[in-house]
């Protein structure tokens, strides 16, 4: 039923596109553009769920929270775990993003990012989230297509284009043309699972027992799936597990490599697999093109050479990969008639939600 004060409301509030992301949320304003680059993270206290910490602030807290106080992420593999923490973050991110416009209850047009592979249910999950934290309108597009378009492919010519999307959670390999999706797979591997990796490695060569946050430091400072140039080396430090005494060791890229090759290899491989079930005159096409690489986890070190390598195909990466989703979903807003068809067509419009501030 229409609401005149919400269709008032609507008038001053921001159209804002969102890369919801596993470890990342990335929120842009048209005509602003990217307003918000937080951490997916919440702090809340146990028993009451009060929430104590959102973004940035709340990451800072993980491994160092007192009994009581519990760090979060609200979203796993880039799908929503905790509805309710996952609405109240969406909720602040929406009152930031407005923070210049006095009005106490904004009612934005949304444009959310959400992986290719994930269910209806998941979909649901993500719309109904996004309402409930003060959406007038949602509307999902697939994160590869949004990448795509943030990084500048010809996602609406006839001829071909890839992009591989490494996230948090997921990671994303789509070939598209005429601004459809030919060909996709998704894979809950990326670079939470890097991060793992190297915590498994440290504990099974060195006894050491490391934090995810120690992994992730070492992963963007040494990390790489090629050999590279030359060789780098970083402190780990971490409490030895026979022990039980603080530790550092120097280790290298070489090992780091290691660790992370596993997880790579599923991923070059996955990359290989949507290329076997590309049309041939696609594959023409990606030979001129190449393989673009999108994504925080598309930054890690001599991964597109080795995709060339395994590939036979150039791959590169974007400019500032980890905000190509985000800066997807806001040239959507940007020319909403033109790309409205890269959107979800069921059900991806709704009254006002429901939030109070």
């Amino acid at each position: 039923m229409f609401n005149p004060i919400d269709a008032l409301l609507g008038l001053f509030s921001l159209d804002i596109g969102i890369d919801l992301g596993t470890a990342n949320t990335l929120v842009y304003v048209r005509g602003k553009g990217i307003v918000i680059n937080e951490s997916s993270w919440v702090a809340r206290e146990v028993h009451s769920r009060r929430i104590l910490a959102v973004g940035s602030s709340a990451k800072e807290m993980v491994g160092k929270t007192p009994t009581g106080i519990v760090a979060v992420r609200p979203l796993r593999d880039g799908v929503v775990s905790e509805f309710d923490v996952t609405e109240y973050m969406l909720r602040y991110f929406i009152r930031q993003a407005h923070k210049e416009i006095p009005l106490l209850k904004p009612r934005p047009r949304v444009v959310v990012g959400v992986p290719s592979g994930v269910t209806e249910v998941e979909k649901r999950a993500v719309r109904d989230a996004t309402l409930e934290a003060g959406a007038r309108e949602v509307y999902l597009i697939e994160e590869p297509l949004a990448a795509a378009i943030g990084a500048g492919l010809p996602i609406t010519e006839p001829r071909g284009s890839m992009i591989v999307d490494i996230g948090g959670g997921t990671t994303e390999v789509a070939v598209f043309a005429l601004t459809g999706i030919v060909v996709s797979k998704s894979l809950r591997i990326a670079g939470d699972e890097f991060d793992e990796d190297i915590v498994q490695y440290a504990r099974q060569k060195y006894n050491v027992a490391i934090s995810e946050r120690m992994a992730e430091r070492l992963k963007i400072n040494i990390g790489s799936a090629y050999p590279l140039p030359e060789e780098l080396t970083m402190a780990m430090r971490g409490r030895g597990l026979l022990s039980g005494l603080p530790e550092e060791i120097e280790v290298s890229s070489i090992e780091i490599r290691e660790a992370m090759s596993r997880s790579v290899g599923i991923i070059v491989e996955l990359v290989r697999d949507t290329l076997d079930e590309t049309p041939p005159e696609l594959i023409a096409d990606l030979m001129e093109t190449g393989i673009c690489l999108a994504g925080g986890g598309g930054q890690l070190r001599g991964l597109a050479e080795r995709i060339s390598e395994e590939t036979h195909i150039r791959a590169w990466v974007a400019q500032d990969p980890l905000t190509c989703v985000a800066r997807g979903a806001g040239a959507v807003l940007e020319n909403f008639e033109l790309l409205r068809p890269a959107l979800s067509v069921d059900d991806h419009r709704y009254p006002g939600g429901s939030a109070s501030y």
